[in-house]
């Protein structure tokens, strides 16, 4: 092809010129001659484009096999033409995401490792200690083994939601919802939990709330899991608020409490996996649930808080 083009421009420049040469070309060459110029000027010019383009392209080549074998922190220089330098940013850019997919891969089995064997070595203990006579083999016993157990599974179905969430492989069936309802059948199953606290539960919600297409078991569980943190941190006497509101951005639905409130260093820290208060009880695991089910929906959630007047988490929901 290279021969072909070469012969091809030779001829060419025999054709426009004849026996007459552009300026600067020696007169006495035969065609012949000028087609070798253009032959070897042509090699040369492929050569040093070859340098050029095989330089990153081996860079590229050398960098994916890096990744292939785990090496997430593998770069190439983003240098060369303008393709191969939009090529290497999009191979950086890849690397990168494959890094931190990686490092959230690693602390998650890390951080499921250790909430995981905390509720085991108590049910271990208490089953060692039934055996072994430590306790009597009596209906509290098994009643506090079978309380373990649950604590366990709620702690393993949170995990298997957080991974879903996390690596986007969560299925949502969406359907048109009335959120007001919702919000009403959430807050029922917490009316015995909150009379024994001796915390009112309120709900304001306008008659005309439109609707929303949301995965109404999974806005269940972001409510769910607002309202026993706001139950849970709200002393006797307190109480809890639940809005919903709508403007042009979606429906704006806010849980407040009455509780001690959390302090500035600490707010920007609840949504973050396993994140804990000093008196917290929980796994730290229902707010970080909470955001990731939320964004999944294409909605946003923040938190406000005054240690004097309590905490207010705010959802916002997009319209149909």
């Amino acid at each position: 092809m290279l021969f072909l083009s070469a012969l091809g421009t030779g001829t060419l420049i025999s054709m426009l010129f004849g026996d007459r040469r552009p300026i600067g070309f020696p007169m006495h060459l035969p065609a012949w001659q000028v087609m070798a110029v253009v032959w070897l000027l042509l090699l040369t010019i492929l050569i040093v484009g070859m340098r050029r383009v095989g330089r990153p392209l081996g860079s590229v080549v050398e960098a994916a096999g890096r990744v292939a074998e785990g090496d997430y922190s593998a770069r190439v220089p983003e240098h060369g033409p303008p393709s191969l330098s939009m090529v290497g940013r999009a191979f950086n850019s890849m690397a990168q995401r494959l890094e931190v997919h990686d490092r959230q891969r690693r602390e998650l089995m890390a951080d499921i490792a250790h909430e995981l064997r905390t509720p085991l070595s108590v049910i271990q203990a208490r089953l060692e200690g039934l055996l072994d006579g430590i306790y009597p083999r009596d209906e509290a016993q098994l009643t506090q083994i079978l309380g373990d157990i649950n604590l366990l599974s709620r702690l393993v179905d949170d995990l298997r939601t957080l991974a879903h969430s996390e690596s986007g492989t969560l299925l949502l069936q969406k359907e048109s919802t009335d959120l007001a309802v919702l919000i009403h059948d959430a807050v029922e199953t917490f009316s015995a939990d909150a009379a024994q606290r001796h915390v009112s539960v309120v709900v304001e919600t306008p008659g005309d709330l439109p609707l929303v297409l949301v995965d109404p078991l999974r806005i269940r569980q972001v409510l769910t899991n607002l309202l026993a943190n706001a139950l849970r941190h709200t002393p006797a006497g307190g109480s809890v608020t639940v809005t919903a509101t709508a403007n042009n951005e979606g429906v704006r639905i806010t849980v407040s409490d009455t509780g001690q409130g959390i302090a500035p260093e600490e707010l920007s820290k609840i949504f973050d996996r396993f994140y804990k208060g000093p008196d917290s009880p929980g796994s730290g695991l229902g707010l970080t649930i909470a955001r990731n089910l939320v964004e999944a929906h294409g909605g946003t959630i923040s938190a406000s808080s005054d240690p004097q007047r309590g905490t207010e988490i705010a959802v916002t929901l997009p319209l149909l």
